[in-house]
């Protein structure tokens, strides 16, 4: 019988504060194993010749939520709202994001990682959906306590016929939300198949279905003790991976 497939995590980091910290909402984690897979956390301190070492034997990505990507990188001056901004781990995510498409590697982005999968491709961001483009739908869940990050906020309709729905099981799907930045101009090859009520695109995956690369605003990784089609993004990301590491 195979190994279950390394599934890399990339990792949040402390910025302008001491000590310097990499690390990952265990959620994410968790939710790789319940599926089958292996997660392997990968920070942006790492030297160069070892994150090369370790990409050798990695199956799949994942790419988390976290601070903000800089506006540099989509030439935009930022928005008094920007915040959170990490060049290092920008360049890393954006790197490991130009590696999986180049070796074809299975590739699931959440929230930040739906921004950083874009914009690698070429594509821009609404920098604060409060006043740019303007919602009356609160997309950060703001004012919730305790265990809120598994509380729904919002609707999202899903295209029928796209990958994202077969994959879901749900042309419509309720999802938690802790965003301020979203999807504007779509980066190259990528199509927007999820909308919230007021458009904000919530999904999108690769025009090229031979590659699987699939990029959702919401964090299915708090919901997966309770909703299927959660469940069912890291499903399909373990066994696209396990397929790879049979190659």
């Amino acid at each position: 019988m195979n190994p279950p497939p390394l599934i890399c995590v990339s990792t949040s980091v402390t910025v302008d504060k001491y000590p310097e910290r990499a690390y990952v909402n265990a959620a994410y984690l968790n939710a790789i194993q319940q599926a089958g897979g292996v997660p392997l956390p990968l920070p942006p301190q790492l030297e160069p010749s070892a994150r090369a070492e370790l990409l050798k034997h990695v199956h799949g990505v994942l790419l988390t939520g976290g601070g903000d990507v800089d506006p540099a990188r989509f030439g935009e001056p930022p928005h008094p709202a920007t915040a959170e901004v990490s060049p290092a781990r920008d360049s890393l995510e954006i790197d490991l994001t130009r590696w999986a498409l180049e070796n074809r590697v299975p590739l699931l982005a959440i929230c930040r990682g739906i921004q950083v999968l874009n914009v690698a491709l070429g594509g821009s961001l609404h920098q604060d959906i409060p006043s740019e483009p303007g919602s009356p739908l609160d997309h950060s869940q703001a004012g919730l306590q305790g265990n809120a990050r598994s509380v729904t906020a919002h609707q999202v309709k899903v295209q029928d016929g796209s990958r994202l729905a077969g994959i879901l099981g749900a042309l419509e799907v309720d999802v938690n939300s802790f965003h301020h930045q979203a999807i504007k101009r779509l980066g190259r090859g990528l199509k927007d198949v999820a909308w919230a009520p007021d458009s904000i695109i919530e999904g999108v995956e690769l025009g090229d279905d031979a590659r699987f690369v699939l990029g959702v605003q919401w964090h299915p990784e708090e919901l997966v003790g309770h909703d299927r089609a959660a469940r069912n993004l890291f499903a399909a990301l373990v066994r696209q991976a396990r397929e790879r590491a049979s190659l």
